[in-house]
């Protein structure tokens, strides 16, 4: 059986609100009840629209903010790794910020693996192996931050997170910047990393269609609460939520994320 890794116990989260009062104590709900586990190996899809809590949901689990209400257990193994560089690693839609644009990619990656602890003698092994894992070539390692593609940039970036090696990957909507091609080998390389190397991942998306090919269970969140979670399958075969279905339809006819929410507000 696999072992429990993040445990989520009724988490609440709330901001205080300046959009809908100037005095103080007003506050705005963002995430309600939220309660769920991630066991080793998982690979947990959260979907929903825009604004429905994902990427404050993200941000949650990785510690870089802290629930108003409920708990989130790490278990041991987790713990274990709170001083070293990253037990559980984000990838922001965002990226820019893990690749200086004037290095070169190869030495942005040496940096990462120097921060894992990782002896000189096998930082050129654990380069290479990264690289064939992410299919990052010779002549990518030489360009420099500013001359990578959309695609490139996600692959370097997911090397500069997995250099570290951590314990759980967490994925906040990373197929955006990407044309349809990128998507797909991107999701070929996620794969590998959990089927291959055991990597646990966490992916955001309201793109049903992208975590259908790699995702075991799915998490749907609408306005900041859990609506459905299941085996990817099941959501997909039997969706048990009107929600769902409709993200599920809406997928099918191409409805734009606009028109999700228009028609989910008459709902």
């Amino acid at each position: 059986m696999k072992e429990e890794l993040i445990q989520l116990n009724n988490i609440s989260y709330s901001v205080e609100d300046e959009q809908l009062s100037l005095s103080k104590g007003t506050t705005a709900d963002i995430l309600f009840d939220i309660s769920f586990t991630v066991y080793e190996e998982d690979v947990l899809g959260i979907c929903g629209e825009s604004g429905g809590g994902k990427s404050t949901l993200a941000k949650l689990v990785a510690g870089i903010i802290k629930p108003t209400n409920g708990e989130l257990i790490l278990n041991n193994k987790l713990s274990a790794y709170k001083n070293k560089p990253g037990a559980i690693q984000i990838l922001f839609q965002n990226n820019s910020n893990l690749i200086n644009p004037y290095r070169k990619v190869g030495a942005v990656i040496d940096e990462a693996i120097k921060l894992s602890g990782t002896n000189n003698t096998n930082i050129a092994e654990r380069k290479a192996k990264l690289f064939e894992t992410l299919n990052i070539n010779k002549a990518l390692v030489e360009r420099r931050g500013f001359e990578l593609s959309g695609g490139e940039r996600q692959r370097v970036a997911l090397a500069r997170l997995l250099a570290v090696k951590p314990k759980v990957l967490i994925l906040d909507e990373p197929f955006s910047a990407q044309d349809v091609p990128s998507q797909l080998n991107f999701v070929k390389v996620l794969r590998r990393l959990n089927e291959e190397f055991g990597v646990t991942m966490i992916c955001i998306s309201h793109d049903l269609k992208i975590l259908r090919k790699f995702t075991h269970k799915v998490i749907v969140l609408q306005n900041g609460r859990i609506v459905e979670k299941a085996d990817t399958s099941k959501i997909f075969t039997s969706p048990e939520h009107p929600y769902t279905k409709f993200l599920i339809r809406a997928e099918e006819f191409s409805l734009t994320e606009e028109e999700i929410h228009i028609q989910s507000n008459n709902d």
